[in-house]
């Protein structure tokens, strides 16, 4: 079950904070963490739907598996390219995340260089991929880690920036909440290990409520700390 809480963490606590916080702190204002917390509801209820159906179906292929099986082979096939087609879409916006981070000037090559780089780990074995992942987390939760310490840290600590004003909105909170999601949906990533997982029907369901709630505390702590 580690490695696929693992697997977990590194699917969600990666791009999304990076490139989904300002743009949603500008969308909801004060509120920033009614957002947060909205998104996490979501991600909780779709993360409980994705780790029963994982338990009753423990085969790869996620959700292509479970909308064949539940609602015939057609809604399968079409959940499954839907699945694709987001989870691309994903792809092309972390890799671009990367780019933009690394080497702004030339984010577009550094982003297509991180696909072809990533494949070839996956395409060696999914034990070459965890220990990677593994790595990527630790990098990732030291930069979070540091980013939150300065903050609050910084002496410009102020506790009333934490209320909610007259410049959070209904509208700009969902707004929020919309491009936070995208920071959490990786959790659909454990659905798929079905087959390269030990006792999937048990290791799955229980690794992804897991991981899920240990993104939520990280996200909440670096919300919280740039607030602050």
């Amino acid at each position: 079950m580690p490695d696929a809480v693992m697997i977990g963490l590194g699917s969600m606590i990666g791009a999304g904070i990076f490139a989904s916080l300002a743009p949603a702190a500008r969308a909801a204002g004060s509120g920033l963490l009614l957002g947060l917390a909205l998104a996490a509801v979501v991600a909780y209820c779709n993360a409980t739907s994705s780790a029963r159906l994982a338990a009753l179906y423990p085969a790869s292929g996620g959700t292509y598996v479970y909308g064949r099986e539940r609602l015939g082979a057609f809604w399968g096939y079409l959940a499954g390219w839907a699945f694709v087609v987001g989870k691309t879409a994903s792809c092309a916006a972390m890799a671009l995340t990367v780019g933009s981070y690394v080497w702004p000037g030339q984010a577009h090559a550094i982003a297509v260089a991180a696909v072809v780089a990533l494949t070839a780990v996956n395409y060696a074995g999914i034990q070459k991929s965890v220990l990677l992942t593994r790595i990527i987390v630790a990098v990732v939760l030291a930069v979070l880690a540091a980013v939150a310490t300065a903050a609050l840290t910084s002496g410009g600590v102020n506790a009333a920036r934490l209320e909610i004003g007259t410049d959070a909105t209904a509208t700009g909170v969902l707004q929020a909440a919309g491009l936070l999601f995208f920071a959490f949906a990786g959790y659909a990533r454990i659905a798929t290990l079905g087959e390269e997982a030990r006792d999937p029907a048990r290791t799955i369901p229980r690794a992804i409520p897991i991981a899920l709630g240990i993104t939520l505390v990280v996200y909440a702590l670096v919300a919280v700390s740039v607030l602050l």
